[in-house]
């Protein structure tokens, strides 16, 4: 078997950390509200302030969303890209699967 590419482990990378249902969310809100202030997600998701930072690393070091600061304020977007990137994995996928 060849060894991944590094396009596949950042694939891989984003699958595991869309993975868990809270981080799915937290994207999914993203692509619709960008710029979302990192204290929102507590009263949204019902989680504590470092469980919402925990799932944010894992995002932001899978390479999907981006942050920046607004005063004393976090707030985060999609990354431009990550979702084609996802897109570009499954529809590979489809491809690959026998028709039915």
């Amino acid at each position: 078997m060849p060894a991944a590419t590094s396009t596949e482990v950042d694939a891989v990378a984003m699958l595991r950390a869309i993975a868990h249902p809270t981080r799915l969310s937290i994207v999914r809100r993203l692509a619709v509200e960008p710029e979302t202030c990192a204290c929102d997600f507590t009263e949204v998701f019902g989680v504590s302030q470092p469980t919402v930072s925990q799932h944010l690393k894992v995002l932001r070091d899978a390479g999907l969303v981006t942050a920046s600061r607004r005063g004393t304020n976090i707030c985060y977007s999609v990354r431009a890209g990550a979702v084609d990137a996802l897109a570009e994995v499954v529809e590979s996928l489809r491809g690959a699967a026998p028709a039915g």
